[in-house]
């Protein structure tokens, strides 16, 4: 039984490396995730060293802030980077490597 599984296994993933529409949608989503893994550590750096400062500089930062908090502002400021940079390059990725021709311009004027 394990084994008819493996096999299975096997067979689903040369059937999809050798397509090659799957191949391109497999290069997308690495591109956007390398490209979303950069911009969460570019925003979460520049998120932690505002957010550390104003704790030992701002009396209610340093009141109302503590590690938890600190550690939710830079969290979510990183996943949310990670998030919308990996969906645009994604996005950018599959419209640069279309099968689609462009569309006449003529069709789009309006008169």
């Amino acid at each position: 039984m394990a084994k008819n599984l493996a096999q299975a296994f096997l067979e689903r993933n040369n059937l999809a490396s050798n397509d090659p529409k799957v191949a391109m949608a497999k290069r997308c989503a690495r591109e956007g995730v390398i490209a979303g893994a950069k911009a969460a550590a570019i925003a979460s750096i520049a998120t932690a060293i505002p957010t550390l400062a104003s704790v030992r500089m701002l009396p209610w930062a340093k009141a109302n802030l503590n590690h938890a908090a600190q550690a939710l502002i830079i969290s979510s400021v990183a996943g949310a980077a990670y998030f919308i940079v990996a969906d645009k390059t994604v996005l950018a990725t599959a419209r640069r490597n279309s099968f689609k021709q462009k569309p006449n311009a003529e069709t789009y004027e309006f008169k």
